[in-house]
């Protein structure tokens, strides 16, 4: 379905500005590029207005100020989340989640403490009903392309109907945002063969292989990057150890490139040559080409970027919440998740 399609008003997202390491530079750089280069939604920039504009100045940007919505409190990395959101009211990441629930926004956008933007995104703008826990996914390199791995740190441990959940929630992301028709759905364990997880797994299974997901079954570790399979679910323990794994994958290869260029003169011409070819492959294990990752299972759209994000992962967090926005995620997400329980309460 086309942008055009699915919705028709225009998208208004909001931006942390203060959130990340290099806040609000970043944050406010990258959001003006992204809105400079789609100019098709309305932008909101939250956290305290006189930085802002200083980063707008020092940068020789433009921006309307009516859409700088001041904040004069700010989350820092090292906060407790929980106690932040209470004791920072006036903080950039509750302000812009609060708008969402008000009805005022339809995104919110930030690299700043994750674990505040979660339990924001969670305790203000609320779950979307019959979701049992959010999820945040990652996108996986695949020789077949992508792999969406969820969950990757939203919670720790989780139920069997939490994983049936990430595998609904994933399904629609994957075929949305990914353009695969039917998306198969794997689960995580220490064997294909039915039984060979845990308890938690073992219960999983069997709810998904009930279901009407395009379920292929469990898969190892290896399978996440080799297999022909397109949603993977997990608990946020396990996933969150996988993606950090992922993302030391390129510092491993160019350490290893850098080695054998020093061998020789031969040595280092191949390198040389194969240099290019390496960097645009390993291009979908950048975290800057994703921007952030989104919260499913919320009511409103909240992306969560990487504390270090640059000003071109800040711009791709903002067109990705302008897409799901077109997408319709959101209400996709919702009544996929109630189609489900209500067959659930009708096999009861």
């Amino acid at each position: 379905m086309a942008e055009s399609e699915a919705k028709n008003s225009k998208c208004r997202i909001i931006v942390d500005a203060m959130g990340g390491d290099y806040a609000p530079q970043n944050a406010v750089v990258g959001a003006l590029e992204a809105y400079n280069e789609k100019r098709d939604f309305e932008l909101f920039l939250v956290g305290k207005k006189e930085e802002i504009l200083s980063v707008i100045k020092s940068n020789n940007l433009s921006f309307d100020e009516k859409y700088i919505i001041h904040a004069d409190e700010v989350i820092e990395m090292g906060d407790s989340p929980t106690s932040a959101l209470k004791s920072k009211p006036n903080s950039s990441i509750v302000k812009g989640a609060q708008l969402v629930k008000e009805g005022k926004a339809d995104a919110f956008v930030s690299a700043g403490n994750t674990g505040a933007m979660m339990s924001a995104s969670t305790l203000i703008i609320g779950r979307i009903s019959g979701v049992g826990r959010p999820t945040i996914g990652a996108e996986m390199p695949n020789v077949y392309g992508v792999c969406y791995l969820y969950d990757v740190g939203a919670g720790k441990d989780a139920k069997p109907s939490h994983l049936f959940e990430y595998a609904v929630m994933g399904t629609i992301y994957a075929k949305e945002m990914g353009g695969i028709k039917n998306p198969s759905v794997g689960l995580l364990s220490m064997g294909e063969e039915e039984g060979k997880g845990n308890e938690v797994s073992n219960d999983a299974f069997k709810m998904l292989k009930d279901s009407k997901l395009n379920f292929i079954g469990n898969v190892e570790g290896r399978d996440i990057m080799t297999k022909h399979v397109d949603v993977v679910v997990c608990d946020g323990f396990v996933g969150n150890i996988i993606l950090k794994f992922g993302e030391s994958v390129p510092k491993l290869l160019k350490h290893l490139l850098t080695r054998t260029a020093e061998a020789g003169f031969f040595d280092k011409l191949k390198v040389g040559l194969s240099k290019g070819t390496l960097k645009k492959s390993l291009k979908s294990l950048d975290y800057q080409e994703h921007g952030g990752v989104p919260l499913l299972g919320v009511n409103g759209i909240s992306i969560i970027g990487h504390g270090s994000s640059s000003p071109k992962a800040i711009k791709n967090m903002v067109l990705k919440a302008r897409e799901m926005y077109h997408k319709d995620l959101v209400k996709k997400i919702e009544s996929s998740i109630q189609q489900y329980s209500q067959k659930k309460l009708v096999d009861n």
